[in-house]
């Protein structure tokens, strides 16, 4: 007779085998995850691989924090969580950056870390580092599964986790013998695709409440942000809005919930609306730093505060609001909706409220205006927005990132669909331009072929990840970059006095802290990498360049626009800079001036 254990024995070993790396793969394809961004190394490029077997789009990026950063977009921007690739120890720190950014922006993202192997912990083993306990202040959820038949469990909480209530970041740990370790296929058991999260919705009573708040307004205000955005809220706001005559202020990433040129967008008065409002209606948008804390002197003493908002804990930060509706954005605003439906209310269009914001509109754009026209060179921001705005397509992604040229072309650079403008946000992140710009035109192909990205960035902003412009011409992205370049962070300086400078004195004495080399061109990078490149001093020269790139979307380009070094967000006129007055930072200088 056969030996029954032996026979058991070779049955086993001819089951089929499955990798850790390849269970990792088909977990995250389970859970509906489409993209993955990383940079690839020991031990997750089988990751990487396995993904790409099972259709999951794997795009390579040029360093972690801006792929972090693209996988983090790519959650706002589907509501399902991107996934950012990342190797052990110093690949997975430069990712923390982008888990704090999405963590801050309440955006999904599943960060996935490679690690050492778990029998050479503690001994100084290659990279190693302790990875969960590092990133449990980045994110909502740290975990290591314990073995290969685990990890699709600990990856749909994962992902779970970073969609239900406030969204956010979260990582999972996988150790490197486990990328390689084979397991028999039929002990893994994959967890169903989560759903989407469910919607909540305020309390009836704080319904009312707010409601009669808002009916007893003098000078009512609406505040949207991109929580609103997030929650697709954009038809019971508008509809809200319209109902009512209420005028609204979007916060940055708010913008085109509601579009830019309605006429009830009170934009370009932002101040005077937030100073006076006596009722503020706050739908997705947190009173920090972007709001003033909505303390005076910005805000009345006395203002009224209605805030609704999916997270508990925010409600009631910095103020003590008259009325707090917890709940999906778009549900609390269908309730307000059917409260107004049952005794309809509109603020009155002829009221002292609408009269001074209008005034206040048409003062502030006619600035704005007068210094688009000048005429002199070099270009002020003014100017060059304006040309941009008179270019740009409806349906564009708009992606900014900068100091003057984020806040500047925030007020110019209209948005007319929601979801569709992306920014340093609330963290105030600088080099996300790149990733979140990739990020939108994998979305823009994917939905709508021939869609635009336009990324305008400032000069210094640029420095941050222009290397990634070798990965939008790998994947030939249609992505229009904007370097607003003032030769510097916040100002710089002219060829001329750059040069007069440095006959004094080395440039690491010499040169302030916000100066960068005056002139560079950064479109031969574009050049370099086979996109299309400008570099433009005039309006006329910015015109023709944007009518070519948006008519060419064969190749992705990049528009290097020279400006006023000089150049702030108030009256721009051309200051001479006293770059001796930092003589009494710098002895030697100063003897021999």
């Amino acid at each position: 007779m056969p030996d029954s254990n032996l026979a058991g024995g070779l049955s086993n070993r001819s089951e089929e085998q499955v990798s850790g790396a390849k269970v990792v793969a088909q977990a995250l394809k389970t859970q509906d995850v489409k993209y993955i961004f990383g940079v690839v190394g020991i031990p997750v490029t089988e990751i990487a691989m396995a993904a790409q077997e099972l259709g999951i789009k794997y795009i390579g990026m040029r360093n972690e924090q801006a792929a972090c950063y693209a996988a983090s977009a790519i959650g706002y921007l589907t509501g399902r969580p991107g996934v950012c690739l990342v190797v052990s120890g110093p690949g997975f720190i430069h990712a923390l950056g982008g888990m704090a950014n999405a963590n801050m922006n309440c955006w999904p993202l599943i960060v996935i870390g490679g690690s050492s192997e778990r029998n050479q912990e503690t001994m100084g083993a290659f990279q190693e580092f302790p990875q969960v306990e590092a990133c449990r202040l980045y994110s909502k959820f740290s975990a290591r599964p314990s073995s290969i038949e685990c990890i699709p469990s600990v990856i749909e909480k994962a992902v779970r986790s970073s969609i239900y209530g406030r969204p956010g970041a979260c990582y999972v740990d996988i150790p490197a013998d486990f990328v390689t370790l084979q397991e028999n296929a039929s002990a893994i058991k994959y967890k169903e695709c989560c759903m989407p999260p469910p919607v909540s919705m305020a309390e009836t009573s704080a319904v009312c409440k707010a409601v009669s708040v808002l009916r007893n307004a003098k000078q009512p205000l609406l505040i949207i942000g991109k929580g609103a955005a997030y929650a697709h809220a954009e038809e019971s706001i508008r509809k809200l809005v319209e109902q009512c005559n209420l005028p609204f202020l979007p916060t940055p990433m708010g913008k085109g919930v509601v579009p830019d040129n309605h006429p009830n967008c009170v934009a370009a008065a932002r101040s005077r609306a937030l100073q006076f409002a006596d009722v503020i209606v706050l739908l997705g948008a947190r009173l920090n730093w972007i709001l003033h804390f909505g303390l005076p002197p910005r805000y009345q003493p006395d203002v009224k505060f209605i805030q609704a908002d999916i997270c508990a804990e925010e409600l009631g930060n910095n103020v003590s609001p008259a009325a707090t509706l917890l709940g999906d954005i778009n549900a609390v605003c269908k309730q307000l909706l059917e409260q107004f439906a049952k005794t309809p209310w509109q603020y009155p269009a002829e009221s002292k409220w609408w009269k001074t914001l209008r005034e206040k509109m048409k003062s502030n754009e006619a600035v704005s205006k007068e210094l688009a026209s000048r005429n002199s060179l070099p270009m002020n921001y003014y100017t060059v927005f304006y040309h941009i705005q008179e270019h740009l397509p409806r349906d564009c992604f708009i992606v900014s990132e900068g100091a003057n040229t984020m806040d500047i072309g925030r007020t110019v650079l209209q948005q007319c669909l929601p979801r569709h403008r992306l920014d340093a946000g609330t963290f105030g992140t600088m080099g996300v331009g790149l990733g979140f710009a990739i990020a939108a035109a994998l979305v823009a192909r994917d939905r709508s072929p021939g869609q635009r990205v336009i990324c305008v960035e400032g000069d210094s902003a640029f420095g941050f990840s222009g290397m990634e412009v070798e990965t939008i011409c790998r994947y030939n992205l249609p992505i229009i970059l904007l370097v607003v370049n003032n030769n510097g962070i916040y100002q710089g300086f002219d060829v001329d006095t750059w040069k007069e400078m440095l006959k004094y004195q080395d440039a690491s004495i010499a040169s302030p802290p916000m100066c960068l080399l005056p002139n560079s061109h950064y479109e031969q990078v574009m050049i370099a990498f086979g996109g299309k490149g400008y570099f433009v001093q005039t309006p006329e020269e910015l015109q023709n360049s944007l009518r070519q790139t948006l008519a060419d979307t064969s190749k992705p380009s990049l528009i290097n626009i020279m400006i006023e070094p000089q150049g702030t967000r108030k009256a721009q006129v051309r200051i001479h800079w006293a770059w001796w007055r930092y003589t009494p930072l710098i002895p030697a200088l100063g003897r021999q001036r």
